[in-house]
């Protein structure tokens, strides 16, 4: 199977838990948009009614909003049934590296209002420690990049500010930085210095806040809870 195959599989395995009159969160990138797509397809057919998303990003809004999906804000919606996303990397112990497609900040805020997060992946997201396959983004205000850039060295990594000289903006007007630590020995403490540091908006390390993975392979989709199937069965 293709990745694309992959992805969809994981997706469409992703959207059979949401029910009618739920409201769900749309995570941001290309797998999640199988899981959008499909949700539409469902509200089309009427499998599915009294939907009411929450995007993760003005792309998923568009998205969401051509294909007829309804939308709130997180102002008229405060808590969240369901989301679902994607991950650039996930370890044993189901924490995160998300932020690929720039979206980390809103996707973040939304998983922090969502009683499940359900990741979808398939099988090469897989990592025994997180930054073995993939930098760490961190999203930093604009006039903060520079000493933000220096301060991640300091850390131990190789740093690039995203797009270069004409730099990739969130939508929330912010920058990226792609952090190369290879891998992150201790996600848990990263999280919490890089959370003390004026200047770091949000960074991609989601700690403890995925409560349910689907992982596509070649052998199908596999659910686990974090709840029970901790650690997952990563090869080193």
């Amino acid at each position: 199977m293709s990745t694309e195959d992959l992805k969809k599989q994981a997706a469409h395995r992703a959207v059979e838990f949401i029910q009618s009159n739920m409201v769900v969160g749309l995570g941001h990138g290309s797998t999640t948009a199988f899981a959008i797509e499909k949700l539409a397809q469902l509200l089309q057919s009427g499998e599915l009614a009294s939907i009411t998303a929450v995007p993760c990003s003005l792309e998923v809004e568009a998205h969401a909003r051509r294909l007829g999906i309804p939308l709130a804000s997180l102002e008229e919606q405060p808590v969240i049934d369901l989301t679902i996303d994607g991950a650039d990397e996930v370890d044993p112990q189901m924490n995160l590296i998300k932020g690929g497609g720039g979206a980390l900040l809103r996707e973040k805020i939304v998983a922090c209002a969502s009683q499940r997060e359900i990741i979808i992946i398939d099988g090469s997201k897989l990592s025994a420690k997180l930054g073995t396959s993939f930098a760490l983004p961190v999203e930093v205000i604009p006039f903060a990049w520079a000493i933000e850039k220096q301060f991640i060295e300091g850390l131990g990594a190789k740093v690039m500010r995203r797009g270069g000289d004409k730099p990739f903006v969130t939508d929330q007007g912010n920058v990226i930085l792609d952090c190369q630590f290879s891998p992150i020995d201790n996600a848990a403490q990263l999280a919490r210095t890089l959370n003390d540091r004026a200047g770091i908006v949000e960074h991609g390390l989601f700690i403890d806040l995925a409560t349910d993975l689907i992982v596509a392979d070649s052998s199908g989709a596999r659910h686990y809870q974090h709840s029970t199937d901790l650690p997952l069965p990563i090869k080193k």
